[in-house]
């Protein structure tokens, strides 16, 4: 972990971060102003292992993003280099009926003097700033209107607000997990013809104003509350929009999936 070199990546060159939690807002914003959210690895059958120095190596050397595993494992390397105090917690996200298994989805817990926040680069179109992990209380972020509940004695649910009514993201049991035991569904989600992941490219990011997602049909730009949503017609587009609005090049690999 080179932490200069990681905060280069994220726009923080000559910044003074602290851990503290203006520190935390700031890196949490900028982590996602600067790397995508992106699962292109899985269609360039590029296998994606659970180890932070190949996540360190993709996001910040060949500045490329990823989804939750390398993002937010990586990101909770940098918060605890900085003196932060951290664990990974497991998430189930929602799929609109139900909640995906266990270890679906990995956030952030950091804790700040005694308050905690819930912590989270790696969840594409979600809030811009950590929340405090406050069961109860709204807050409102650029991206919305947020608030942490308790769901049961075991979990805690995430919702988002939608006019008057408050969308699940994700539930979660609050103890700490290894990276380690994210690998089963890690193998799952880029193998998987069950997982969505497997089932088209995209590619996401947050911008000052908006966000631009780039996916297999279309490249959509919102800025200001306003969308413009353009058709992408073929490889060459998607692979022409990838570099010149995200800065990624398709790399062509040769590597058999699972090795």
């Amino acid at each position: 972990m080179n932490r200069e070199s990681y905060f280069k990546r994220i726009g923080l060159d000559g910044v003074e971060i602290k851990a503290d939690a203006d520190s935390l807002r700031l890196l949490q914003r900028s982590h996602l102003l600067s790397v995508p959210f992106e699962n292109l690895d899985i269609h360039w059958k590029r296998p994606i292992t659970i180890d932070t120095k190949r996540f360190y190596d993709k996001i910040v050397v060949k500045k490329r993003g990823g989804f939750c595993y390398e993002l937010n494992g990586l990101f909770n390397e940098l918060l605890r280099a900085v003196g932060f105090r951290t664990r990974l917690v497991s998430a189930r996200v929602f799929t609109g009926e139900t909640y995906a298994p266990e270890f679906a989805h990995a956030a952030i817990i950091v804790t700040v003097g005694e308050l905690e926040y819930l912590a989270d680069v790696g969840f594409g179109d979600f809030c811009a700033e950590p929340l405090r992990f406050a069961p109860d209380l709204e807050q409102e972020d650029r991206e919305g209107v947020f608030v942490i509940r308790r769901a049961d004695n075991s979990y805690f649910e995430v919702s988002k607000k939608s006019g008057d009514v408050w969308i699940p993201q994700y539930i979660f049991k609050s103890f700490g997990r290894d990276l380690s035991e994210f690998a089963e569904m890690c193998n799952f989600q880029q193998y998987s013809p069950d997982s969505h992941f497997t089932k088209g490219k995209v590619c996401s990011l947050l911008t000052k104003d908006g966000r631009n997602t780039l996916s297999d049909k279309s490249f959509i730009v919102t800025w200001g509350g306003e969308r413009v949503e353009t058709r992408v017609g073929s490889v060459d587009e998607f692979d022409r929009l990838l570099e010149n609005e995200f800065g990624i090049t398709r790399t062509e690999v040769s590597a058999t999936p699972g090795t």
